[in-house]
């Protein structure tokens, strides 16, 4: 893989983050934390509604060649997305969480799809 695919690539995931955030904004939610790191991984984004949490991971494709985005997100990625939604509580919450709901964002060529409660 050269540089210039890899370049492409992150603008590809930062273009799908900024999608599921703005779809997320326009039911509600706030934007609580973007790319948060601790470490066991990374949260792609976590919104809020009053004291209800999300955490959500996004997966943006191009084409459906290698799958659809949300096949990405196996057994082994779901429970390591439930320790850091577990870990964001615990190091970063800036309030009392109410409840934790885990969903997966996929984009595939420009359409968004949203799927709660998937882990």
């Amino acid at each position: 893989m050269v540089a210039s695919d890899r370049f492409d690539h992150r603008l590809l995931g930062r273009y799908g983050e900024d999608r599921a955030a703005a779809w997320y904004e326009s039911h509600g939610y706030v934007v609580l934390a973007r790319n948060w790191r601790c470490e066991h991984g990374e949260l792609d984004l976590v919104v809020a509604r009053d004291d209800h949490v999300v955490v959500c991971e996004v997966k943006t494709r191009s084409s459906a060649r290698f799958g659809l985005p949300a096949e990405a997100v196996g057994p082994a990625k779901q429970r390591r997305l439930r320790r850091l939604a577990q870990c964001w509580v615990t190091e970063a919450a800036p309030f009392r969480v109410r409840s934790l709901r885990i969903d997966v964002v996929g984009i595939l060529g420009g359409r968004l799809s949203v799927i709660e409660g998937a882990c």
